[in-house]
């Protein structure tokens, strides 16, 4: 691996009752978050590519924890997403080259499959920020019940010279979902948006 690790950080969150209803099954979703040096702190430069491979390398390992997580195989994940945070000596452009050009294939590969683009957001900020996940269904992603978010948060990352980077998936959509729109049983995938 070419990152340098500070820490990992994986968190489940699990919900079983909204509004006084029952959840059943309970709507699941975890997170694999890793804090990594940022090579380019208080720099600018132009080759990016460096962070391009961490960003792959990532994919994997992140997403193979959210899922073992959730105790479930890959296929069976429902929705996903990436964010990352970087310190306030980082640029938007180095969270861009960790999320955008090479971390979906190896994701996709550890879930077996992914139609839809990953959503996903990038922020700069200090350490205890919070970290927004946004989640969407990973073959369609016109299916209203998961479009979701998961917050994570880690009360000393990302420091100035460091990059949070997290991947959630799903084991289902949001409790109780009454919106309308496109249902999990009607998707076609074969678009990713339908």
């Amino acid at each position: 691996m070419s990152a340098i690790i500070r820490k990992i950080v994986t968190v489940v969150e699990e919900t079983q009752m909204e509004m006084g209803r029952q959840v059943s099954p309970p709507t699941r979703r975890a997170a694999a978050i890793a804090v990594i040096e940022n090579p380019f702190a208080g720099k600018y430069v132009e080759d990016l590519s460096p962070l391009i491979a961490i960003g792959e390398e990532l994919g994997e390992l992140l997403s193979k924890r959210a899922v073992a997580a959730l105790g479930i195989d890959g296929a069976k994940v429902q929705s996903y997403g990436k964010a990352a945070a970087v310190g306030e000596n980082g640029e938007l452009e180095h969270a861009a080259a960790i999320l955008h050009p090479k971390m979906g294939a190896p994701v996709r590969k550890v879930l077996t499959k992914g139609a839809a683009l990953i959503p996903s957001s990038k922020k700069r900020s200090g350490p205890g920020t919070t970290l927004d996940i946004p989640l969407g269904h990973k073959d369609a992603a016109f299916v209203r019940s998961h479009f979701d978010g998961m917050e994570v948060q880690i009360n000393d990352a990302p420091r100035a010279n460091e990059i949070m980077v997290a991947v959630a998936v799903t084991d289902s959509g949001r409790p109780l979902p009454r919106v309308g729109g496109l249902t999990v049983a009607e998707i076609k995938g074969e678009d990713g948006l339908r």
